[in-house]
């Protein structure tokens, strides 16, 4: 499973980089914003940065609703570097420019998915990655694991090679689970990785093994 970090903080894209386990980023206006990164010039600057900090995807979401500045927007963004993948909404316009795109060979990742159908529909459209949004899911009691386990079903059905990128991750456990499941990448906060790290025994175990080390060597 590829590990994506969902952010717009280079500060924590370097940590993450450093792990040796990332394999691209993603992110969108609003972690753009949360950075004070705002105006189109830094914006799409900032995007550049993210690219040389790392050697994957990086997703870059347009802003337009309708396909026309969808494809306009896609196309700028596109032509920035060849890591970035062009984000797009689940909606008729989105699904509309996410063939677009796959016709020209741009990659394209279909976000804000809930829903089997919806993930379907991005995959017939020929998107790169199709981003369900499971933490959102389990905020409003329902089973966000569920529908990773659905798209894994459809797609295995019929061989799509749309990866199923499992979005809005809060914990380590999503991660686990959507490994278990068959989710082709997970995309969340650099504590849902960095978090895989981390069990009491080992802590213990280490502990002990310094203790025991320094009784023999004193």
């Amino acid at each position: 499973m590829k590990f994506f970090i969902d952010t717009a903080n280079l500060a924590q894209i370097k940590e993450a980089q450093s792990l040796g386990v990332l394999d691209g980023v993603t992110t969108n206006p609003s972690l753009m914003a949360k950075e004070g990164i705002t105006g189109k010039d830094n914006i799409l600057k900032h995007y550049v940065d993210i690219c040389n900090l790392v050697d994957g995807d990086v997703s870059a979401e347009v802003n337009a609703l309708d396909f026309e500045g969808m494809v306009r927007e896609g196309e700028e963004l596109a032509e920035l570097h060849e890591q970035i993948v062009v984000k797009l909404p689940m909606t008729k316009e989105g699904v509309q420019a996410a063939k677009y795109f796959s016709d020209k060979g741009i990659k394209t990742n279909v976000t804000l998915v809930f829903s089997a159908g919806q993930a379907l529909l991005a995959a017939k459209a020929g998107a790169t990655y199709v981003s369900p949004f499971l933490g959102r899911l389990d905020d409003v009691s329902t089973d966000g694991l569920n529908l990773i386990q659905e798209i894994r079903d459809i797609y295995d059905n019929y061989g799509y090679e749309t990866q199923i990128l499992a979005a809005s991750v809060r914990h380590t456990m999503h991660v686990v689970n959507c490994a278990k499941i068959g989710a082709d990448v997970m995309t969340g906060p650099l504590s849902s990785i960095a978090g895989l790290l981390k069990h009491p025994l080992t802590d213990i175990g280490l502990a002990q093994f310094v203790a025991d080390f320094e009784k023999g060597n004193k």
